[in-house]
């Protein structure tokens, strides 16, 4: 998959900032940008447009564009409401899911396993977006799959980040076949338990998912900022 130069310079931010290497409070010049990664005004405008969106910048007026705060608690509140929406669009999708749609699934399935094979977890990611967004749409509910798309938008960085962890590509690849398997036998429960646990951060992938984000240092507060 062709990732456009907004595209490669919002991932090269995420990481920095992910891994600490903008702080917190740290003002982002966008010609400074421009000038490092060698693109235009346009993908950079772009590229910060969606980092706002995720929530790792922040604009103020008049002042300019700044790295944000964000609370591991707040983070771990959004997953909650991010596996119940996913859990929904599981069982509805189970339910509702035409012939064509189940065809794109599979398909997206196979690209998914792909980039696993190919060991590139950024590859992953965006082949994961694509399983995710078909399963949305598979539900027939416009509003549920809009919500959904939201708040995945959102939590983009750090759902990209958790697949920088040992093992969990692999492991996602195994919940995807199963929520696949879940939805081809029209098993609503089954599709959305499946669902739900493939997003909740539990148990051990709690503790991966902190271990992960600790070299964020300040970025990341015992609270919200």
């Amino acid at each position: 998959m062709k990732r456009s130069n907004a595209q490669r310079l919002r991932d090269s931010l995420e990481d920095d900032i992910i891994n600490g290497r903008r702080a917190p409070g740290e003002r982002l010049d966008p010609e400074a940008l421009g000038r490092e990664f060698n693109v235009s005004r346009t993908p950079v405008r772009e590229a910060i447009q969606q980092l706002v969106a995720s929530g790792l910048v922040s604009v103020t007026p008049k002042k300019g564009t700044f790295v944000a705060r964000v609370g591991i608690e707040e983070l771990i509140e959004m997953f909650e409401v991010m596996a119940e929406l996913e859990g929904m669009c599981g069982r509805l999708a189970a339910r509702r899911i035409r012939d064509d749609e189940l065809t794109t699934l599979r398909e997206t399935l196979a690209r998914c396993e792909a980039a696993a094979q190919a060991g590139d977890p950024d590859e992953y990611y965006y082949e994961n977006e694509a399983f995710h967004d078909c399963i949305y749409s598979a539900s027939h509910n416009g509003f549920l799959a809009g919500e959904a798309r939201q708040l995945k938008q959102r939590l983009k960085p750090y759902r990209r980040l958790q697949l920088q962890v040992r093992q969990r590509v692999s492991g996602s690849l195994d919940e995807h076949r199963q929520i696949v398997a879940a939805i081809e036998a029209g098993d609503a429960r089954r599709a959305e338990q499946a669902m739900r646990e493939h997003v909740l951060i539990q148990g051990e992938r709690f503790s991966d998912f902190v271990a992960s984000v600790r070299a964020l240092g300040g970025t990341m507060q015992t609270g919200t900022a």
